[in-house]
């Protein structure tokens, strides 16, 4: 006799602890076959090789932490621990992360070429340039199909419709992507002083590793550091960070943000301006008035001193007081001429005139509508109120007697309706549709 048997839950079960205790925290590389998302939610696949194949679980709770998406034929490394599901004596793996295969050699690649670019200085904050505020001109590098650029475009268009937009097309991925973007920096610091942008923005939407990979060329970090023109970087989403993002003179976490903090808001910067061009009018009236105020009073004093040989004094010093009064007002007269054609520029490139324009054809537009409703509304009304009096018009008793009927009545007017009511004597009115008739019953 054995000295000691196990059952098929023990040995099953001592497995389970064995293989748990040896392949913990494991990477497993492979192919995904047998792909299988029930409703549960969670995901069934086999791992495999030319050789062999691996069972393999992710739990709904795990999947919703990995982005990648899984399906037959796709190469991915998994993480995870090897165990048993007992009910089939099977071992599998129960997956905790999957990333596409390669990802590890990507983010080797990525940090080998950021601690490079560090060390040489492309990264120091010193070396960042300030973004213009009020800038005229920006150059976009991205693709000029993309919904990353029509993004872009709109929030341009809103906060600020005097920025002009110069577009380099170029691809965002793929091969040659990372020399079309490169080129498309170069190109933009190379443009005449004339026509070159005051900023210049690369963007594009976000993807996965492989999709942002052209940012993390070292060519267009490079082409970045090179650019004598701010350059904003706005790649992705807000988790993804390119080398791109490291060497611009500013990140933004999307293409839109990019948009966003590019310009200053259109209609803060025309209210700014006009309480500006207020505050300079009013100040500009305030010193003419103060110095009118002293001449005045000068003046006055002149008036009331007698020697001739003050007089004259006061009468040079109110020359010289006078030539500098008219100095200064005219010095303030044209800083604030000047100002006040500023805020008129910007407040015509803003075009109120066309929005209240457009607004008062709306209004019109929806007057007239309204008046066609209600005329409309008030004839079908009057229509069936018509119909409505034509109908009780028909069923009126004298509508009845028209058509031939009469109505008997006894003497206190109340209707015969059957000669039950009726006894040999009673006086009785038949109303005809032209008079009554007074009868006898018999």
């Amino acid at each position: 006799m054995p000295e000691e048997v196990y059952s098929v839950s023990e040995i099953t079960a001592d497995i389970r602890e064995s293989l748990e205790d040896r392949f913990h925290e494991v990477w497993v590389e492979g192919e995904i076959s047998n792909y299988r998302l029930p409703g549960s939610g969670h995901h069934y696949f086999t791992l495999k090789d030319a050789s062999a194949q691996l069972a393999c679980v992710l739990f709904k709770g795990a999947a919703s932490r990995n982005p990648v998406k899984l399906g037959d034929g796709v190469q991915v490394q998994v993480f995870g621990n090897v165990s048993v599901y007992e009910a089939r004596g099977q071992y599998q793996l129960i997956a905790q992360l999957v990333q596409p295969k390669g990802f590890g050699d990507l983010q080797a690649k990525f940090e080998a070429l950021k601690r490079k670019l560090d060390s040489e200085g492309l990264f120091d904050p010193a070396k960042k340039v300030p973004l213009p505020v009020f800038p005229q001109t920006i150059g976009v590098v991205t693709s000029p199909t993309g919904a990353a650029i029509r993004d872009m475009l709109n929030v341009l268009e809103r906060r600020a419709p005097w920025v002009r937009v110069i577009i380099h097309p170029a691809r965002v991925q793929g091969e040659g992507a990372a020399e079309e973007i490169a080129a498309g920096v170069a190109a933009f610091d190379q443009m005449e002083a004339a026509n070159r942008p005051d900023l210049v923005i690369v963007a594009r939407g976000g993807g996965s590793i492989e999709d942002l990979w052209a940012f993390n060329e070292e060519v267009v970090a490079r082409a970045i550091a090179a650019c004598s023109i701010p350059v904003m970087s706005g790649v992705g989403h807000e988790i993804d960070f390119t080398i791109a993002d490291f060497v611009a003179d500013r990140r933004e976490p999307t293409p839109s943000a990019a948009a966003e903090n590019a310009t200053p808001d259109g209609a803060t910067v025309r209210r700014h301006l006009e309480i500006l061009a207020t505050a300079l009018q009013t100040r500009a009236s305030d010193s003419i008035n103060r110095r009118m105020r002293t001449a005045e009073s000068l003046r006055r004093e002149l008036e009331a001193r007698e020697p001739e040989r003050r007089i004259q004094n006061w009468s040079q010093s109110l020359d010289y007081l006078g030539e500098r009064l008219h100095g200064i007002v005219d010095t303030k007269l044209q800083r604030a001429q000047s100002e006040f054609q500023m805020v008129s520029r910007m407040y015509s490139a803003v075009q109120p005139e066309r929005e209240i324009r457009v607004r008062r054809e709306e209004i019109a537009s929806f007057r007239d509508s309204l008046s066609k409703q209600v005329d409309r509304s008030l004839a079908d009304r009057a229509y069936a109120l018509h119909a409505m009096k034509e109908l009780l018009r028909s069923l009126s008793p004298e509508a009845v007697l028209q058509r031939g009927y009469s109505m008997t009545l006894d003497e206190k007017g109340k209707l015969i309706t059957s000669t039950d009511q009726i006894k040999s004597g009673d006086k009785l009115r038949t109303r005809l549709s032209d008079g009554e008739v007074s009868s006898v019953a018999e």
